[in-house]
């Protein structure tokens, strides 16, 4: 899955674990190397929403 880092806004690819709920954790980016949280939940049909924000300071 690709996402865009909040920081730099470069597309960077992302490996994305199916879930059965909402899900928090923080990654750092592959290009800037700032952490971002990422937000993951499922759609209806159980495919991976990700949204990815600035870590909170």
């Amino acid at each position: 899955m690709e996402i865009k880092c909040p920081y730099c806004g470069e597309t960077i690819g992302i490996m994305v674990d199916p879930v059965s709920g909402e899900e928090s954790y923080t990654e750092d980016c592959s290009a800037c190397c700032r952490p971002m949280v990422l937000s993951v939940e499922a759609d209806d049909d159980g495919e991976p929403i990700v949204h990815a924000k600035r870590e909170e300071e």
